[in-house]
């Protein structure tokens, strides 16, 4: 490398600053997974040149033999990565080394807490990379050629890990990119052969690019000419760890090379590992991560498997292979059914991937049942994480809508906690002998859902009701129409009929009482005018004096609110006011001969019940102007 020229100084972007600064102070008793980071970066770039010498071999340049070496000088206090793959353009270096192209960015930065232990957690879940190089060296210099350049198209980038970064060209005759570490003084045991060793074999191992050290001596003096000799050793096992036997992989193995995949540092929930020969030949390794990325929900953000062809890296995140609702898992496939030269359009094409995808959904969630049985209190970690995309489900995968229906978890009327730990097998086998429904409740939260009046009938009868409240719950439930042969029903909707749990005189007691109040029914729909489809006696109600009933094939409120706050302009739908006969209020209500007095009352139980569903009223002012009169009457 010769004398640099156009030397120019940048600023970091602001995520990245504050990430080294984090990273430089909260991974103080993780640092040594820089070097598992930085290997797998050089692992990284040799699949890619791979992939691209397939369509031009003059990529390699007459090198085709893909390696990593590390090299260290206890004296000068460095330890430098070398590999010979795809190496970056100063375009790439720009964009790769002084900002974070990854959707999450602020979400993760805003979910910081100061505490340095929780948010090294933290950064697991977003990532740790070539930024993880600063957490033991107080300069990093990265020497760097594209592929296919010239040599004086070379690239040299220096940070001291604070506030800028100077990038300038350098003649570089080979391509792919060297990473010097300058170490702090208290890092210095970084530059000894056989810490570095030990840290290769511990947490890249399974990489299935070579990692060479210089051969160290076996004792004894050596010759001046011997000394001169440099042999390379490789110091990794260097095969592809999803091509070996399951029986010779320790779950250490498993759990390095998950983060090597995801550039995760927390161990995975769970995996597994398979092998499929037949009419199709493919082996994959799919992972659940413990935590959720911060990119989670963003439904057009990168993700998928990373894809190999006969041990070609083909793509990093090829997402044809899984749903999306399943966009959280990781891992790897290899098929040997699949063209060399593949690309995104064929793989929308190629039928081979639809019958691979059918198979590795069903593997996944197969892993997923296998886990719930297993360990329910990782499976209960794992719902917390991940619970409200897998219940995206049943609207996305018709055929798997039963698997996936038993892996969701909900908050029930049994326990009234907040909690979603019951399963629908659970429900069903507290099911009342007589009970041909499973009955729901949606709310906008789990008080509201937990409190509303429409439970109370159930509450009497000790029939157990779904809480939902997730944002997603409602279109669940509308692509969820039944389970194990019972319908769902939601308890807010349309008419009331418990089927056989309600006997015989219990509906000849409710026909005579509506009959009884047909007069008062008249009265409040006169006075609710168009505000309301309907008025009648009530079959849910114990405790309340009224309550809104939603039609049975009209959009619930919780749906509505999400769907005006998007901007989505709905038909108008009025609901059903139900009166409870036997409330004093309800009573007094028909025992009242002033028409002002009937009026306010007969508004202010509506408002109620508006309220009591989680609505917002259309006139607040009205309401309160209402209650005010009538509490001020009662003083009189």
């Amino acid at each position: 490398m010769t004398t640099e020229t156009q030397k120019e100084t940048l600023g970091f972007q602001t995520e990245v600053k504050q990430l080294l600064h984090l990273m430089i102070h909260s991974l103080y008793s993780n640092k040594e997974i820089f070097l598992r980071e930085l290997i797998s970066n050089a692992s990284d770039a040799s699949d890619k040149l791979r992939f691209a010498a397939l369509s031009d071999g003059t990529l390699y340049e007459d090198d085709s033999e893909l390696k990593i070496r590390i090299e260290f000088d206890a004296e000068e206090k460095q330890v430098r990565i070398i590999d010979n793959g795809i190496g970056m353009s100063r375009q790439d270096v720009v964009e790769h080394l002084g900002t974070i192209a990854k959707s999450g960015t602020s979400e993760f930065l805003a979910n910081l807490s100061g505490d340095q232990k929780k948010d090294s957690h933290l950064i697991g879940q977003f990532g740790v990379g070539f930024y993880s190089s600063f957490i033991v060296a107080d300069k990093v210099e990265v020497f760097t050629r594209k592929a296919g350049l010239d040599a004086a198209e070379g690239v040299h980038w220096e940070s001291q890990g604070e506030g800028e970064f100077s990038i300038s060209a350098v003649n570089k005759a080979d391509r792919g990119t060297t990473i010097v570490l300058h170490l702090k003084k208290d890092e210095t045991e970084f530059a000894d052969g056989f810490r570095l060793r030990n840290l290769v074999r511990k947490y890249s191992d399974h990489i299935s690019i070579p990692v060479e050290m210089i051969k160290q001596p076996m004792g004894g003096e050596e010759n001046e000419e011997k000394e001169q000799e440099i042999e390379w050793e490789a110091v990794n096992n260097a095969t592809a760890l999803w091509t070996r036997p399951r029986t010779e992989i320790k779950d250490e193995e498993y759990q390095e090379f998950y983060k090597h995949v995801s550039h995760d540092f927390e161990n995975p929930l769970t995996w597994s590992h398979n092998k499929v020969e037949g009419k199709l030949e493919y082996s994959s390794l799919l992972y659940v991560p413990a935590r959720a990325p911060y990119d989670m929900w963003n439904r057009d953000g990168a993700r998928g498997l990373k894809l190999y062809v006969q041990r070609v890296f083909i793509i990093d995140d090829a997402e044809q292979f899984l749903p999306l609702y399943l966009r959280f898992v990781k891992g790897v496939i290899d098929s040997n059914d699949l063209s060399l030269n593949v690309s995104r359009e064929i793989l929308q094409k190629d039928p081979a991937i639809d019958s691979m995808r059918s198979a590795l959904t069903k593997r996944v969630l197969d892993m997923l049942s296998k886990l719930a049985k297993k360990d329910k209190e990782k499976y209960a970690s794992f719902w917390k994480e991940f619970g409200q995309v897998l219940k995206e489900g049943p609207a996305e995968d018709f055929a798997n809508r039963e698997k996936v229906a038993k892996l969701l978890r909900f908050a029930t009327t049994h326990t009234d906690s907040a909690e979603q730990t019951e399963s629908l097998d659970d429900y069903i086998g507290r099911m009342k002998e007589e009970q041909d429904a499973i009955y729901y409740v949606v709310a906008e939260n789990h008080n509201t859902a937990k409190n509303s009046p429409h439970l109370e009938i159930f509450r009497k009868k000790g029939i157990e009701v779904l809480l939902l409240s997730d944002r997603v719950d409602e279109w669940l439930m509308s692509n969820l129409n039944e389970y194990d042969g019972k319908t769902f029903k939601d308890v807010g909707k349309g008419d009331l009929d418990l089927g056989k749990v309600d006997d015989e005189e219990e509906k000849k007691q409710q026909e005579e009482t509506a009959k009884e109040f047909s007069s008062l029914i008249e009265r409040v729909k006169e006075t609710l005018g168009d505000s309301v489809d309907e008025v009648r006696v009530t079959n849910r109600l114990v405790d309340s004096p009224a309550c809104l009933v939603v039609g049975a094939q009209d959009m619930g409120a919780q749906m509505r609110r999400i769907m005006e706050a998007a901007g989505q302009k709905l038909p108008d739908s009025k609901p059903s006011f139900e009166v409870n006969p036997e409330h004093p209020l309800v009573v007094q209500l028909n025992d009242e001969a002033d028409v002002d007095r009937f009026n306010d009352l007969t508004w202010v139980l509506f408002d109620q019940a508006n309220l009591a569903e989680g609505g917002q009223l259309e006139d607040p002012a009205s309401y309160v102007r209402r209650l005010n009169k009538l509490l001020l009457s009662l003083s009189k």
